[in-house]
């Protein structure tokens, strides 16, 4: 079963992905947007002696590189959130909500290092920054090998967002499996992976053999790797084949997205449909005209005698 679990599965969880990628990112694309439909948040530009708001409702393609650029790498949107909460009275009260930007900016761009981090499997010689990624992450020396910060950052993020979902009961009552499935998924990515760094050994020279084996498409399967490395593999499989049809497929849909990546310049220009065709009407003229009788008959009002 070695083969299957080290070579099969991880070509078919690939071209699952890529096929799915492929097909949901030119289904958006392929999507008419004869208007513009920005979300916005501050003044529209129209007249030279209004202020309007170059990154909440972008005028400009500069300015929605702008606003892109906060949104995916800052989560600006999510910064502005806010919650409410129920107060005896009854009262409606709204508050900030930074803890969940927070937690999902940890989450993300941990995960992002970590990724990068890999890299080392999949390439040879390892890339220069690679090496300083592994440098800085891992600073902090306690013990070999070192414990990288992403690592803790990025287990004490996902233990964040899973527990609001349990424990906040509005949240848990709005929850579906395909918000824990994720989860759940990439925390026992997380752990197996901490678990073969510094409990269960591996063989990192027989990983990287098999890594650029699968990149090279001439696998080969080397002995002795162990079964949580299998296991490992197995889970990063299936979020590769799930990834295209869950909502993890936002990473991509930001980018294709109408209320994004579009200036808001109605204002500036006018936008004609280019599907408006001409459509043949039936007018109450020619209407009466048909059905003048039938009309006086039923003793219904006609314009003409």
């Amino acid at each position: 079963m070695a083969y299957f679990f080290a070579v099969v599965i991880p070509y078919a969880a690939m071209i699952t992905f890529i096929a799915g990628i492929t097909y949901r990112m030119l289904g958006w694309a392929g999507a008419p947007v004869p208007f513009r439909i920005p979300t916005t948040c501050g003044q529209q530009k129209s007249l030279p002696w209004i202020k309007s708001s170059r990154l909440d409702n972008p005028h400009s393609s500069m300015g929605v590189i702008g606003r892109m650029a906060l949104e995916v790498l800052l989560f600006r949107s999510l910064f502005r959130n806010t919650k409410a909460d129920l107060k005896p009275g009854p009262k409606l009260v709204y508050g900030s909500s930074k803890w969940l930007w927070l937690g999902a900016l940890a989450f993300h761009w941990a995960l992002f290092v970590i990724v990068l981090r890999h890299l080392r499997f999949f390439a040879e010689p390892q890339p220069y920054f690679v090496t300083v990624i592994q440098s800085l992450d891992g600073f902090f020396q306690a013990g070999l090998p070192a414990v990288y910060v992403t690592d803790v950052i990025f287990l004490g993020a996902l233990a964040y967002l899973l527990a609001r979902r349990i424990v906040d009961a509005k949240l848990r009552y709005l929850s579906l499996a395909a918000d824990y499935f994720p989860l759940l998924l990439i925390g026992g990515i997380a752990v197996t992976g901490i678990l073969m760094r510094h409990f269960y050994k591996v063989d990192l020279r027989n990983v990287k053999g098999l890594a650029m084996g699968l990149i090279r498409l001439h696998p080969q399967v080397p002995e002795g790797i162990g079964i949580l490395f299998y296991i490992h593999l197995f889970l990063v499989s299936t979020l590769l084949a799930y990834f295209p049809f869950s909502k993890l497929v936002h990473m991509g849909g930001v980018f294709l997205s109408p209320t994004r990546n579009l200036a808001n310049d109605n204002r500036m220009r006018r936008h004609v449909n280019p599907w408006n065709y001409a459509v043949k009407v039936h007018t109450y003229e020619e209407y009466e005209d048909e059905f003048r009788d039938l009309m006086k008959a039923a003793e219904l009002p006609v314009e003409k005698g």
